[in-house]
């Protein structure tokens, strides 16, 4: 666990935090429509690629590579074991020169994930979570309280772009039910800690691209809360293609009754 996280600290201080707000330019690229990509990022990925290489031979999915070549996320399913890399999750954020952003990894075995590392290179936090083991931030044991009293009371985020029109009016109206809600802070590897200390309450994702979820997923859980798809599945890493929802909570009355009042169940 701690050579892991010891990768991802590495490879920011040596690649990404020298460019935060010194982006040069031509250092930052759309890699899809909508889609921008900096040169700390694709830099970043080779560098924790090679290193968890060295500490664990197994393929490693990461979202600049699988940007690049689709097929690679097919390990996801065709692998015993995969590292999952997001090297700079938050890449608006850093393009910005906001400090919301992180780097994260994850290591999923036979589809679950078994480990999750969260680097905040802004504030030196670090994030780690071992499936049956719990979840840590710079070595403190983390354990979530249960959501406050009533929805009323309750502060959450909802990721509202990819939602159809139709859908993203009827989350939206039913949202005002609790106390605040915001659009989120563009960063996975910062709203799942939040959500595991307490800052928030509940996040509703549609997208759910496997590098920025898996570890947040695991950390929240270990924490006490709940990651689950909206039929109530436990989530789990998957290539990307299908926006199904992931909705996660502070302990499972926090999401089912997130789940209920969002959808209007």
């Amino acid at each position: 666990m701690d050579r892991v996280a010891e990768i991802l600290a590495e490879a920011s201080a040596e690649v990404v935090e020298p460019r935060f707000r010194a982006l040069a330019a031509g250092e930052v690229m759309e890699k899809a429509p909508g889609e921008v990509v900096t040169i700390a990022d694709r830099e970043a990925e080779v560098i924790i690629e090679r290193r968890l290489r060295e500490l664990l031979p197994v393929p490693v999915v990461g979202e600049e590579a699988v940007a690049a070549d689709p097929g690679l996320a097919r390990a996801l399913h065709s692998e015993p074991a995969v590292w999952l890399v997001d090297p700079v999750d938050g890449t608006s954020n850093f393009i910005a020169g906001r400090p919301e952003y992180a780097v994260m990894a994850s290591l999923v075995r036979s589809g679950q994930t078994v480990a999750a590392w969260i680097w905040q290179p802004a504030t030196a936090t670090g994030y780690t979570a071992e499936l049956g083991s719990g979840a840590w931030r710079n070595g403190h044991r983390l354990t979530r309280t249960p959501a406050p009293g009533e929805p009323a009371k309750w502060c959450g985020s909802v990721k509202s772009r990819f939602l159809d029109p139709a859908r993203r009016r009827q989350v939206e109206a039913n949202a005002t039910a609790f106390g605040e809600v915001t659009p989120g802070r563009h960063a996975a590897g910062i709203e799942y800690p939040d959500i595991a200390e307490g800052a928030l309450d509940f996040i509703l994702y549609w997208r759910t691209l496997p590098w920025d979820h898996a570890p947040g997923s695991l950390l929240v859980a270990e924490a006490g809360g709940v990651s689950a798809r909206l039929d109530g599945s436990p989530y789990r890493p998957e290539a990307p293609g299908g926006e199904d929802g992931l909705l996660v909570a502070a302990d499972p009355e926090c999401w089912e009754r997130t789940r209920d009042i969002l959808l209007g169940r």
